[in-house]
């Protein structure tokens, strides 16, 4: 599929009720929406995938929020050497706009889960970035793919020495100690007696965990009082 085919196929399969939904979503991005929903998004990808993605990522259409998130697809999904995979998410990561093509592309970037210690050098150069999506980038891959033991001293390492206070990075670091809670609760609740996270991420960060439903009542009654004031 050429460019013009992959816009007239985006076209057929958007939905102007969506649309506003998404457009709801994402406030303040820079780029048009269609209204496709994600699903069909990435079955467009695996189509574009299974024909030739490579010739695809070479000029990728870029006007719509979708276009954007179907290129992010592809190159997740593209079954490619991993350097060269390298080099096309490098490519991609200051193109990224808003949290549902970022998030949407950590998701898909399954390659991490088998290939940890060559996706955290790529991801590493990204935690002291001044960009709001890059660093959001990096903090939803270790949500993503590195909630493991092995990773728990190296990600509290990591949020410690995040500074940029841009809300999608915030809220992504407050997402982390989250999930960090859940799986990990002792060591975790260690890292939140003793942290550099600033009031906001902090107190955030406490009440995902609160929301959670795997969370006992009484643990989250002592969360309840360690939020700062």
């Amino acid at each position: 599929m050429d460019n013009i085919e992959i816009r007239n196929k985006l076209e057929e399969l958007s939905d102007e009720k969506y649309k506003d939904f998404q457009s709801g979503l994402c406030p303040g991005i820079d780029m048009k929406i269609m209204g496709v929903r994600i699903p069909k998004v990435r079955k467009l990808a695996k189509d574009i995938v299974k024909d030739n993605p490579e010739e695809y990522l070479k000029n990728p259409n870029e006007e719509y929020m979708e276009e954007l998130m179907l290129q992010g697809f592809v190159i997740a999904n593209s079954k490619i050497d991993l350097e060269k995979k390298k080099e096309y998410i490098i490519n991609f990561v200051p193109k990224i706009n808003s949290w549902a093509v970022c998030d949407t592309f950590c998701a898909s970037l399954k390659d991490a889960e088998k290939n940890p210690e060559f996706f955290w050098k790529i991801i590493s150069q990204y935690f002291k970035s001044k960009k709001e999506y890059e660093i959001r980038f990096a903090v939803v891959m270790l949500l993503d793919h590195y909630v493991k033991e092995e990773y728990i001293d190296k990600i509290f390492k990591v949020i410690d020495n995040i500074t940029n206070e841009e809300y999608y990075v915030e809220m992504g670091v407050a997402w982390l100690v989250a999930e960090m809670y859940i799986k990990f609760p002792k060591q975790t609740m260690k890292y939140l007696k003793n942290n550099k996270l600033n009031k906001f991420t902090f107190n955030k960060a406490l009440q995902k965990i609160r929301e959670s439903y795997r969370v006992s009542k009484e643990e989250k009654e002592i969360l309840n009082k360690m939020k700062r004031k």
